[in-house]
């Protein structure tokens, strides 16, 4: 990978030589290798990979919560590492797939939270702070429900709420990890677009992990296409013309098809 200029302002994060995975003895535990990856502004980019491959793993690693095995994370032209906790706030987010319990918290609480790197030591809300919450309920189409109580609020509503909290933090890089997660088909159809208008109307960058792999190939403006061993970068037409999907997902009970752009099962395999 061409590694971005100090002058390439179009680069919000940047990977130089990563490896990633878990410190232990008598040797690392390597999940991936000499990765260069890079996040631009204005871009929806969608994490692919089957499970197990290190996808959550390497989310952690971008956002500073795991530590780096060798190689860097580079953030706004500066080591992840540099960054107090604070500076990193108003830089980078991470939205996780597991559930927040915070029902009884209202719409309006859950969101004013993204705004603590912000907020005074007391955690006192300015106006500016206010209208920032207020736009980030209104992109997320919640006006309406800013008071009600979170436990009142369909799985879909929630996760709206949700990425209305990281739009309020206001940052230039937004991480989420498996976002559809537990979603029915329209909120996931709805959360993908909600996040590619994001990428698009805040001029932020994007990246996610999902297993939306259809909904990726059509909405993504580029993918990261994990295996065990490698990390494929591409659109989805690079991708299928290097055969990436077919080395990814390969398997005896279904093939990719590069014509339709689905996973075909193979009849013989069927029952009879």
């Amino acid at each position: 990978m061409h590694i971005p200029s100090p002058n390439d302002s179009s680069v919000e994060l940047y990977t130089d030589d990563l490896s990633i995975g878990y410190v232990q003895r008598p040797q690392p535990l390597v999940v991936q290798e000499h990765l260069h990856l890079e996040l631009r502004k204005g871009e929806m980019v969608c994490l692919i990979g089957p499970n197990g491959c290190g996808k959550s793993t390497l989310l952690h690693t971008l956002a500073g919560l795991q530590k780096t095995l060798s190689g860097n994370v580079i953030l706004h032209q500066r080591d992840l590492y540099a960054y107090s906790m604070q500076e990193k706030a108003t830089l980078l987010s991470l939205t996780l797939t597991d559930r927040v319990e915070v029902d009884k918290m209202s719409v309006f609480e859950l969101v004013s939270m993204g705004r603590y790197p912000y907020t005074n030591r007391f955690g006192k809300l300015s106006s500016i702070d206010t209208s920032a919450i207020e736009e980030a309920i209104s992109q997320v189409h919640l006006t309406e429900k800013s008071k009600w109580s979170l436990d009142t609020l369909s799985d879909g509503e929630r996760q709206r709420a949700m990425i209305a909290k990281v739009l309020a933090q206001a940052t230039p890089v937004l991480l989420f990890d498996e976002p559809t997660a537990h979603l029915d088909l329209v909120n996931r159809v709805s959360t993908l677009l909600l996040l590619k208008t994001v990428a698009k109307e805040c001029h932020v960058a994007v990246l996610l992990s999902t297993h939306e792999l259809e909904m990726a190939m059509q909405l993504a403006d580029r993918l990261w296409l994990m295996s065990n061993d490698e990390i494929a970068v591409g659109t989805t037409e690079e991708l299928i013309a290097q055969g990436g999907f077919q080395r990814v997902f390969h398997s005896d009970l279904f093939a990719f098809d590069s014509q339709t752009r689905r996973f075909v099962i193979h009849k013989d395999k069927l029952p009879h």
